[in-house]
């Protein structure tokens, strides 16, 4: 069968095609924008991808077309497809279809922290010999690849609350009913697409809905709106994570490089590794009341998350420099960049710290979440915000305020001459984006040389 994928190098997409491929179809796709990791994943993959959206690229028709949701009505290939009578799919119904059926999905869901629970979960399995499937919305490096099929009964997928088609306005997870789910926490987010928090609060009631009475629920016991979504009904049993949950962690190192797990009460063993930051820790506990939902014992868990290298792009050390050391960073919400620079503050002590941030999510674009900024960067010493001429608000404004010595700068050459004139051996410049951020890391390592 051939499959052509519309927005194949968004990370869901283009791990949808990964799959699609596995099974023995013909897959080929197309995205405005063609870009690492994802590119070079697919092309690795023998995946044929054209730059754009000209129907062309449906001549001679394939057997369906699976759209992204970043498409909409307007877009040629789109409007080609409704007109000429095309077979056309979501990418999670066609997950859901093809790849989900009959397995015992274990689902992670969150604002926060989805890919590399996931990828956490994905490798636990892995590690405890269960040969797990999976979908992930980034590359974990204990796989480097972002998907595959398995061949045993379980499947993890990260579960994300965005609209699944522009013909299909239900979030993605809805489409997975998962025997194990992980909810990690719950923000507002989205802004393009949700009014406000209540109105996301209600599609993870939805996906609580699909999940079986003999099921598991996890989530932690500080999330008032997640506690709001279990109010709201569960049929299912509930395991909580965190202060006064079952699953506890006892710090033993400040960064949570180094833990103790007790599931009630009980000392489980110690997770030694090289992640940072209590929402990794976070992460940990769900990932291991996951694993014993489907019959991995904690001790086995614990020696699999000693063992995790995590997801790239989530704190990637991506070069060191005459003794300066870069970072690629995801976070692109106030609290992501908030605990991930506590994280490494905490692991790095006293070492200078310098942010790069590009405000380039949707949410980020209609300014949704303005007012955390300049508080989110109180660990970093100094931060250089990227606001480029199409932002439409005013980036400089708001973080007039901040704590820490910014500097608001309109193109890449700018922000590499002020971190140029920052930095000195020993400093970590950690750069958050959610998109390609132009190459900005490559260009900054080769100005330092």
């Amino acid at each position: 069968m051939h499959i052509h994928i519309l927005g194949i190098c968004g990370t869901f997409m283009g791990s949808l095609a990964v799959l699609a491929k596995e099974l023995g179809h013909h897959v080929t796709g197309s995205d405005a924008n063609v870009y690492p990791p994802m590119s070079t994943q697919l092309q690795a993959q023998g995946i044929e991808l054209t730059q754009g959206y000209d129907p062309a690229q449906l001549n001679p028709a394939p057997d369906v077309v699976v759209i992204g949701n970043a498409l909409s009505r307007g877009n040629p290939a789109v409007e080609y497809v409704l007109n000429k009578g095309l077979p056309y799919v979501s990418g999670p119904q066609w997950l859901a279809d093809h790849v989900l059926q009959g397995r015992w999905v274990l689902a992670v869901a969150g604002t926060h922290g989805k890919t590399t629970t996931s990828s956490m979960l994905a490798w636990v399995l892995e590690h405890a010999g269960m040969a797990p499937g999976f979908l992930i919305g980034g590359v974990p490096q204990n796989f480097a690849v972002s998907a595959r099929l398995g061949d045993t009964p379980f499947f993890v997928v990260e579960a994300d609350e965005y609209d699944s088609a522009f013909f299909d306005k239900r979030s993605k997870f809805v489409h997975y009913r998962p025997r194990t789910a992980i909810l990690n926490n719950l923000e507002f987010d989205h802004a393009d697409i949700f009014p406000d928090l209540p109105a996301i609060e209600r599609q993870f009631h939805h996906l609580v809905r699909t999940i079986p009475s003999e099921g598991l629920v996890i989530h932690p016991t500080t999330e008032p709106a997640l506690q709001r979504v279990i109010e709201m009904g569960c049929w299912t049993p509930v395991q909580t994570t965190g202060v006064d949950g079952q699953w506890q962690a006892r710090l033993l190192s400040d960064d949570g490089s180094r833990f103790d797990v007790l599931f009630e009460g009980v000392l489980q063993g110690t997770v030694e590794w090289d992640m940072t930051g209590q929402h990794n820790v976070a992460n940990a506990l769900a990932t291991l009341a996951a694993a014993r939902h489907v019959g991995v014992v904690p001790s086995m868990a614990i020696d699999g998350l000693s063992a995790f290298k995590s997801v790239k792009r989530r704190m990637e050390k991506v070069a060191e420099v005459h003794g300066i050391t870069i970072y690629d960073d995801f976070a692109h919400h106030p609290t992501a960049i908030a605990t991930t620079l506590d994280g490494l503050r905490k692991h790095i002590g006293d070492a200078p710290l310098i942010a790069v941030i590009e405000p380039r999510s949707n949410s980020m674009k209609l300014g949704a979440h303005r007012d955390g900024l300049s508080q989110s960067v109180v660990q970093a010493d100094h931060v250089v915000w990227y606001a480029p001429a199409n932002l439409g608000w005013d980036l400089a404004a708001t973080v007039a305020s901040s704590p820490v010595p910014t500097n608001v700068c309109d193109s890449l050459e700018a922000i590499i001459a002020e971190v140029k004139a920052q930095v000195k051996p020993g400093t970590h410049v950690v750069i958050m984006s959610n998109g390609g951020f132009g190459g900005l890391h490559g260009k900054l390592a080769e100005a330092l040389q």
